[in-house]
């Protein structure tokens, strides 16, 4: 069977709002950067902890192989290991011999052509099955509520353990450190079987054959095929017709439609770009672009030896700065940092934006301070 399902988890924010994208995406390479590797290297050190803390025998310390190790990494999967235990004591309250699973295969078939995944952590315990997944990312912040992928997994491991175990909720948590972010939703198994049958299997079922309806939207982010989309382009170039002229000149539902899509419109056109410049390096010819040097910039050849040169001349060739805040945690730690800092640290507000009525953030109530506050910013 396959490394990866075509049908995972992880993926199923996607497949679930367009099903076709998952026969779209099968067989295109995985263009994941450094960002997932740093997270896969979180993953282990989490694994090796957790273990660790819990008795585990005959674990190896991943430390040293771990390309993005650092002390942000240290503190963060140190936090990671407290949720957890902290998770293990409230199931202890209910159950006195809860089974911990760590980065368990959890198989959802019954609902999902060959569906499975991979559960960061399961506690499963009489009364509740709690289900954790590490999110290492501070790019998109993950929400527990209505979340997909958790779905899967409480799903997968009901199929281990429903039997053994009497359970009737299921408590699912994102922890997210470097967002500070920890969410948690509990639903009921029923709610969840309820969601299974009537939404996840029959849009399972038409993403397996490659079947449905194109849909854009946020989760085109994590496509593979996000570049060369048609579905995806045609919705994008639907703003030519408005023409770009002054928005004066626009109504006012006019402009809030493009306001609706041009975060999504500048993502689109990012995506063509370093998809063409790809498909460049790797050799295609484009009939109307071509390959050059882009600009730049110059830079010291040794500045150990320009330092040598300025200081044997009579100057002084360094500059010194606080160090910012995510700096000086990586080199403090963060309780050293909580411990020293804490009460120096401010958060102003921040810089007035405009989104979407479905955000969750609070409204500004006056425009006039806020207006203030934009003008300060500037």
């Amino acid at each position: 069977m396959s490394a990866h399902a075509l049908l995972s988890a992880s993926s199923s924010h996607r497949w679930l709002n367009c099903p076709p994208s998952a026969r779209l995406c099968e067989g295109k390479p995985d263009t994941a950067g450094e960002a997932a590797a740093e997270g896969t290297d979180a993953h282990s050190l989490c694994e090796y902890k957790l273990k660790k803390a819990l008795g585990f025998a005959d674990i190896e310390d991943p430390t040293e192989d771990l390309t993005y190790y650092d002390n942000e990494m240290e503190s963060c999967t140190e936090g990671y290991v407290a949720f957890v235990l902290e998770l293990l004591e409230r199931a202890k309250q209910s159950c006195s011999d809860p089974v911990v699973l760590i980065e368990q295969r959890l198989d959802f078939s019954d609902y999902v052509e060959n569906g499975f995944g991979t559960g960061d952590l399961v506690i499963i315990a009489d009364g509740t099955l709690y289900i954790v997944d590490f999110k290492y990312g501070k790019g998109v912040l993950v929400d527990a509520e209505d979340n997909p992928q958790m779905k899967l997994y409480a799903l997968g491991a009901l199929a281990l353990a429903d039997g053994i175990y009497d359970i009737d909720t299921v408590c699912m948590s994102i922890y997210q450190p470097r967002r500070d972010n920890v969410s948690s939703c509990t639903i009921t198994k029923t709610e969840l079987s309820e969601w299974a049958e009537k939404v996840l299997r029959p849009t399972a079922e038409l993403a397996y054959k490659g079947e449905g309806e194109f849909r854009c939207g946020e989760w085109c982010g994590f496509c593979k095929a996000k570049a060369t989309c048609r579905a995806r382009a045609e919705k994008n170039l639907e703003l030519a017709k408005y023409e770009f002229r002054e928005p004066g000149e626009l109504e006012d539902d006019e402009i809030e439609k493009i306001l609706a899509q041009a975060d999504e419109l500048v993502s689109w056109a990012n995506d063509i770009k370093a998809y063409a410049l790809r498909e460049a390096l790797s050799g295609k010819v484009w009939s109307k672009f071509k390959l050059v040097s882009g600009t730049s910039r110059r830079k010291y050849a040794d500045e150990n030896l320009v330092a040598a040169a300025v200081q044997k001349a009579g100057y002084d060739p360094y500059e010194r700065s606080v160090l910012g805040i995510s700096d000086m945690t990586k080199m403090l730690g963060k309780k050293k940092f909580d411990e020293l800092l804490g009460e120096l640290i401010i958060k102003p507000a921040g810089k007035p934006v405009l989104v979407s009525r479905e955000d969750k953030r609070p409204e500004l109530n006056s425009t006039e301070n806020a207006a203030m506050d934009f003008a300060e910013e500037d």
